[in-house]
């Protein structure tokens, strides 16, 4: 029997309840820190009571600086770590890492594309047998079917004529090759869903548009959802349909792409959007305000609104002592901040 699933208001409008794919529940990944092996000093809280859902087909964005938990999240969703509490949801069914053949048939489920393509592949092994090593895995034992799967794979993702590509090793292809390479392991099982973290961070300017918009054509073409992460709010209007701001370890901002970019509600996210260089010559010296100080420690996070140390619109004796709930903002837009309260929404009218 499925779980309930309580539907996500931010969710694109044409989504329906029981078109959910994947639900993230009040997710938390601390990591143990202790002295000498065996004294507990306290916990890495990189993920503090994450939730969100994503529809079958729709593409998410999570944004933030680096070290606010955006890559734990992204791996704790995919399983690589277990979660300290809450749980996820796929496609019905309760993923909690216990039951092997559960995570076996979670895992065909969903691709990865790291942030460092070079990095992802063995550089010892061929084109030919990186893709092929994934369906011999996971128990597709006809040869024809692999090498159908291994040629489509390499057609999806443009690296062609596919018979020049098959018996190259990783080192003989460029950055953007690499990434294209990455990704066709990502599909080649035919996934449901895609988490791609930072993929484009690590290439040439010139490339980065290329594999943005090869991910939004794989997207369309096989209705897969994707969740990216990435720190540069300029690439996510390529195909992202929502975008979730992170600080801290929680996501404080949850809209549609094109409302937050036009009208981002947190100083956080508002600073974010200040922060994307501006390519006009005539505006280099329009001055652009942007909070000063750190990140907060995610073993000791301060209390309240962790953004209230470096907001320029903190409200003392409520965002340094109370954490904000989520406030509507409008048809799918929720923002984690005070000043969108009934008590001080004139300060934002």
């Amino acid at each position: 029997m499925k779980p309930i699933q309580v539907f996500d208001k931010t969710m694109r409008a044409d989504a329906a309840a029981d078109d959910v794919l994947l639900s993230v529940e009040d997710l938390h990944k601390w990591f143990e820190i202790k002295r000498m092996g065996l004294f507990h000093i306290g916990d890495v809280k990189a993920v503090d009571g994450v939730s969100f859902q994503l529809a079958r087909g729709e593409s998410v964005t999570v944004v933030g600086e680096s070290g606010c938990g955006k890559s734990t999240l992204a791996r704790t969703i995919l399983g690589l770590y277990g979660p300290t509490k809450g749980r996820i949801v796929f496609d019905g069914r309760v993923i909690d890492g216990q039951d092997r053949e559960a995570m076996d048939w979670y895992r065909r489920q969903v691709g990865f594309v790291q942030q460092d393509p070079f990095g992802a592949l063995p550089p010892f092994m061929t084109v030919h047998r990186i893709l092929d090593e994934p369906l011999v895995i996971n128990g597709i034992k006809e040869p024809e079917e692999r090498e159908r799967r291994i040629r489509k794979a390499l057609e999806d993702v443009r690296l062609v004529t596919v018979d020049d590509y098959l018996t190259k090793f990783p080192h003989q292809l460029s950055g953007g090759q690499q990434q294209r390479l990455v990704i066709a392991r990502a599909i080649i099982l035919e996934p449901k869903l895609i988490v791609a973290d930072e993929p484009v961070s690590m290439l040439d300017a010139s490339v980065r548009v290329e594999i943005m918009q090869l991910l939004g054509r794989l997207q369309s073409q096989y209705n897969i959802s994707i969740i990216y992460i990435t720190h540069d709010l300029s690439t996510v209007r390529f195909f992202s349909d929502r975008i979730f701001v992170m600080y801290g370890a929680k996501l404080i901002e949850k809209a549609r792409t094109k409302d937050l970019l036009a009208n981002p509600s947190h100083p956080y996210a508002q600073a974010l959007m200040n922060a994307i260089p501006d390519p006009d010559a005539d505006n280099v010296e329009r001055f652009r305000e942007v909070p000063g100080g750190e990140p907060p420690s995610l073993m000791n996070p301060p209390a309240g609104c962790r953004f209230h140390p470096r907001c320029p619109a903190v409200i003392k004796g409520l965002c340094d002592v109370q954490e904000p709930p989520h406030f509507q903002r409008g048809d799918h837009h929720l923002v984690a901040c005070w000043l969108y309260g009934e008590e001080h929404a004139e300060r934002t009218a």
